[in-house]
């Protein structure tokens, strides 16, 4: 996503600066020094995103957040301010704003707000192109998701011969494996094969959507219901009504969010926020995780009864290094349909590049040997894809291979949280921002890890 960015600033040195920053940051960006000259700006080049001075020489910010934000209800405002009083920043988000912030602030503060804002812009997006989609699927796309499911082993087979199955019983599904291993593809699996098929198929990762705004993202709201509701808005509960409401990354939802999923559950019923009428829940819910929820449920961070609620069916998904046999297969559809996209012939494979792979653990599963073998025909012009176009041994020694060293996810995970927090000096919010997920999923790995270390 490509956004456009405007700084409306009476210090043209900030202006400057900021501008400066981001520009090496990738974004387009302009600015403007006046209330005149920042409203003719906004209105030609209709920005995705405006950093607002509260205070522009004698004009008001605060005033033109206002007609702004009724002009153009689809720009995102970000206020900054030398002085930062609570009522003020109250006054900005009841008024629309999305963020806050205040003088002086890091020019990385104002990457992050960006960030920040771009998920929520991103999200809404989401949300009404699937109001607005035609939800009838083509026959074709339906049975393109079968094929898309490669593997001719034992386990992958009784996958999707219980995904079938299971699609013609209107229960819940709780779908588990590691990451990679392909869990959407059998919930899309699920909903194309049931009688819920001509409605909508609404996937949604917890773990990427803010907990402030998740309540508002599952079941709608009222305008004015609370700070930053400029509209009406219909929730995912609404929008994949008669269809089929994928949850992926459901050991992330927030404790409190998952009780009033559970409410949902059991009393098929909801409410949108700052509303007291009722509106009829008709979803079917596939929920997946790559957690070991039995655990979650020991530490506290998942709900027993939701978990019970959830798990009707319960689908796991084998890792890849679990089935071997699917590897071969897997590489051949991957390398056809990438050269059938691009117009490119379809090299071989040789002997000791499939033996190479076969060795390998794949910790990242089905998408990790996507994205290696898109890898290798970008950079490989040969006509035979031999061992040196998958870079799975150390420095090209195949003594040396990935598959002697010890992967453990975990630890893994553990070091790359400690080394974002260090990058931010314990900021967790700036830390989870690089990691790319919530602030509360980030909490809660560390909550894991002091549990574990006996800390």
């Amino acid at each position: 996503m490509d956004l456009r960015v405007v700084i409306l600033d009476d210090d043209k040195r900030i202006t400057m600066e900021l501008q400066e920053y981001l520009q090496r940051q990738g974004y387009w960006v302009e600015t403007a020094n006046s209330l005149e000259q920042g409203l003719a700006l906004i209105r030609k080049e209709k920005p995705d995103i405006l950093f607002l001075d509260v205070m522009l020489g004698d004009a008001n910010g605060l005033e033109l957040l206002e007609k702004l934000k009724s002009e153009i209800a689809e720009l995102e405002v970000i206020m900054i301010t030398g002085h930062g009083d609570m009522d003020t920043v109250i006054e900005a988000m009841r008024l629309g704003a999305i963020d806050f912030l205040k003088k002086p602030f890091r020019q990385m503060d104002a990457k992050i707000a960006i960030s920040r804002t771009r998920k929520f812009i991103r999200i809404q997006q989401k949300l009404q192109e699937y109001e607005e989609r035609n939800s009838l699927i083509s026959m074709e796309l339906e049975n393109s998701l079968e094929r898309e499911f490669i593997g001719g082993s034992r386990q992958i087979k009784e996958v999707l011969e219980n995904a079938i199955n299971v699609a013609g019983y209107d229960v819940n599904v709780l779908i588990t494996g590691e990451s990679g291993t392909g869990k959407e593809i059998v919930s899309r699996i699920i909903h194309y094969s049931s009688n819920r098929k001509g409605g909508s198929f609404f996937p949604i990762n917890c773990s990427a959507v803010p907990e402030t705004l998740m309540e508002s993202i599952f079941f709608g709201h009222k305008k004015g219901s609370f700070t930053g509701a400029i509209d009406d808005r219909k929730g995912v509960f609404e929008l994949a009504r008669g269809g089929t409401l994928f949850l992926d990354e459901i050991a992330d939802m927030p404790v409190e969010m998952q009780s009033k999923l559970l409410r949902v559950i059991e009393e098929k019923k909801f409410r949108r926020i700052g509303t007291e009428h009722d509106i009829d829940s008709d979803v079917r819910i596939v929920a997946a995780t790559n957690h070991d929820l039995g655990r979650s449920i020991e530490e506290g961070s998942f709900r027993l009864d939701l978990y019970h609620r959830l798990n009707t069916i319960v689908i796991d998904i084998p890792p890849l290094r679990e089935r071997r046999e699917d590897i071969k297969p897997l590489l051949e559809h991957f390398i056809n349909k990438f050269c059938g996209q691009n117009g490119r012939v379809v090299p071989e494979i040789s002997k000791e590049a499939l033996q190479l792979l076969k060795s390998y653990d794949f910790p990242g599963n089905v998408r990790e040997l996507k994205n290696l073998t898109e890898r290798a025909l970008i950079l490989s012009k040969d006509k035979v894809l031999g061992a040196k176009s998958f870079p799975v041994c150390n420095n090209g020694n195949k003594d040396n291979c990935v598959e002697n060293e010890t992967w453990n996810l975990e630890d893994k995970e553990r070091e790359m949280i400690l080394s974002a927090l260090q990058k931010t000096d314990g900021n967790q919010t700036k830390a989870a921002e690089i990691l790319g997920v919530s602030r509360h999923t980030l909490i809660r790995r560390l909550e894991k890890y002091q549990k574990v270390n006996g800390e």
